[in-house]
């Protein structure tokens, strides 16, 4: 059977990668977008690596954007996101990814879905996932998004041009509630561990905080010899799924298991000394927290920016288990700088305590992109066979 033309855009965004497409040149008819984006992709695999396809055998290189018209009066785009899974035939539509949102800017520019006069773009950006805005800034090079500059990032080698990501009024992105129980910090009884102290957190992203040394961590646990610590893995997996049914994300363990992308679990611990993925080393006195992210059952080597954004927005909210071990400074708007798996991750943060309780009022920070490929993606028509019998892509 023929394979099908799409057209398509690879692009990286921050520490990710994904298939960018134009909403006109997909169906109207959403119901066939996941069988394009599986197929798109490479998945499922039970080899994990997609070679088949344009994904990258993990969370972080398996994701797909799409970018239309908008439809709120206070954006210029809409962006959903949506997370292929690996090893399944699924695809997730329940969280937004802050690398890629890094793109998206720039793709709806160098697409003529904007237009921007001068040598500065600012594109409001409505993440349909989690209906929240997003502003990003970023400079223009003959009236195409630039993609030289100084910035680098930490897990992303060289440097390029810096895209100002700000994510506003983030709190509730998941839930609706920046803190889903209302309380900065619970006890969950967690089937098969017993009692465990969380923080559970929805900024950008619904996130499950706990202390790593509540879970037998040191809290600077390198990705590989996480992911084999099956032990390790799987009390994580079961904090993360209580947390989905006490957030009111999952109404059961069962549903909260089938549901990966949210919410995320994190753990944290006081700044500290630690190895990089690179080999070297980041010292404690360099950053004020020290934090680990799994993201889709996978440790992932560099923080998802939307997850990393609700630590920082955690961080900020008095008796947190954030709060608890990062390193207090005298200026409380300063920047947080985070140590991960691939370096330092500067993340800025403003979180006023009102009469209705903690307001996460914004978050901040920069990423670089790059367009690295535009044309067509082409895909086996017995993959998307609702498609193939429509006989046409709109």
């Amino acid at each position: 059977m023929k394979q099908l033309k799409l057209p398509a855009v690879f692009m990286r965004g921050g520490t990710s990668n994904a298939v960018v497409f134009n909403q006109k040149d997909l169906p109207q008819d959403r119901a066939l977008w996941d069988e394009i984006f599986l197929a798109a992709i490479g998945s499922p695999d039970p080899n994990g690596r997609q070679l088949d396809g344009m994904g990258g055998g993990v969370s972080s290189l398996s994701k797909v954007c799409v970018v239309g018209p908008p439809t709120r009066p206070d954006a210029d785009i809409d962006y959903t996101f949506a997370q292929v899974q690996v090893k399944e035939a699924k695809v997730d539509y329940g969280a937004n990814c802050g690398n890629m949102s890094s793109a998206m800017g720039p793709f709806a520019l160098d697409e003529g879905l904007v237009k921007v006069s001068g040598r500065e773009a600012l594109v409001r950006i409505h993440n349909t996932n989690t209906k929240k805005i997003i502003h990003a800034l970023f400079s223009v090079d003959e009236g195409l998004a630039a993609v030289d500059g100084d910035l680098a990032i930490p897990g992303v080698s060289g440097t390029g041009s810096p895209v100002k990501l700000e994510f506003r009024d983030p709190g509730g992105a998941t839930t609706g509630k920046l803190l889903p129980t209302g309380n900065a910090v619970d006890t969950l009884d967690v089937p098969g561990l017993g009692k465990i102290r969380v923080s559970m957190v929805d900024a950008a992203n619904a996130t499950v905080w706990v202390n790593a040394k509540d879970i037998g961590l040191t809290g600077i646990e390198l990705p590989e010899p996480l992911e084999a610590n099956a032990a390790a893995m799987q009390k994580l997996s079961a904090i993360r799924m209580a947390a989905s049914v006490a957030m009111g994300i999952a109404p059961n363990l069962e549903e909260a298991a089938k549901r990966k992308s949210v919410p995320f679990i994190g753990f944290v611990s006081a700044p500290q000394d630690a190895k990089l993925l690179s080999g070297e080393s980041i010292k404690a006195d360099d950053i004020d927290l020290t934090g680990r992210v799994i993201s889709n059952g996978q440790p992932h080597r560099a923080l998802p920016l939307t997850v990393s954004l609700c630590m920082a927005v955690a961080s900020r909210i008095e008796g947190s288990v954030v709060s608890e071990v990062l390193r207090k400074g005298p200026d409380a708007e300063a920047p947080i700088r985070i140590g991960m798996p691939s370096g330092i991750l500067t993340v800025a943060a403003t979180v006023r305590h009102k009469d209705s309780g903690w307001h996460a009022e914004q978050g901040a920070f920069y990423r670089t992109q790059r367009r690295m490929f535009e044309g067509q993606v082409l895909v086996r028509a017995s993959g998307v066979p609702a498609l193939s019998a429509a006989g046409t892509r709109k």
